[in-house]
């Protein structure tokens, strides 16, 4: 029989030792530096500016022999220069005292509480119904003008007033004509003057601007 072959061990290699990676360094932003050192050693050297001299003139003669304050002696107070503030504190107090003196007289000429109903009293008109006013009076005294007609007044004018409001439809319906200016006719004027929207004179009062629009609407 044939013997097998020997197996023959692999030669032995020398062992690796590891290697330091040198990475390559940038050194164009030091080769600029370097250059930019270099050309400012070459360059010459910048002039040197000269200090500016002022020119200060001296004092003049009457500064110099300026007079200063005199020293107020140690026994004696400096009396402070009078600048018109003492007056003007003396004006006001003179105002203030006559204006109290005035307020105090004036409170004792006037009446005291108890006389002051008593002098309303007697300054007051005595009190009148709107019927016992008399036409021509009212007339120059009524706030809604001449002419002016309310409740308890009676004439030619009221009926004037009664035709001129059944002319209206549903103000003054199945209304009299008796020239008496009663409640129901107060009414009439106060649903008239509501309606058309007239504000000048008083609820129910026959004023001229309720006198203006009821003519202007009715003819008679």
């Amino acid at each position: 029989m044939s013997t097998p072959p020997e197996q023959r061990q692999p030669p032995r290699r020398p062992v690796l030792e590891p290697t330091h990676v040198v990475r390559r360094r940038h050194t164009a932003a030091l080769a600029e530096l370097i250059r930019e050192f270099r050309e400012n050693e070459s360059r010459p050297p910048e002039p040197v500016h000269e200090p500016i001299v002022v020119h200060v003139e001296p004092p003049t003669a009457d500064e110099a022999t300026e007079e200063l304050p005199p020293v107020p002696s140690r026994g004696r107070r400096a009396r402070p220069a009078d600048d018109g503030l003492t007056l003007r504190r003396a004006a006001v107090v003179v105002g203030v005292t006559a204006a109290a003196l005035m307020g105090f007289g004036a409170a004792l000429l006037l009446p005291g509480p108890g006389n002051d109903g008593a002098a309303q009293r007697a300054a007051a008109p005595p009190h009148r119904s709107p019927a016992a006013v008399a036409p021509s009076e009212r007339q120059s005294t009524d706030p809604d003008g001449p002419g002016t007609l309310r409740e308890g007044d009676s004439g030619p004018e009221v009926t004037e007033l009664q035709q001129r409001l059944l002319r209206v439809p549903d103000v003054y319906d199945h209304g009299v004509t008796d020239g008496r200016y009663d409640a129901t006719l107060a009414a009439a004027v106060a649903r008239f003057q509501l309606w058309y929207g007239i504000r000048g004179d008083e609820t129910g009062v026959y004023g001229n601007d309720t006198r203006r629009d009821l003519e202007f609407r009715t003819m008679l």
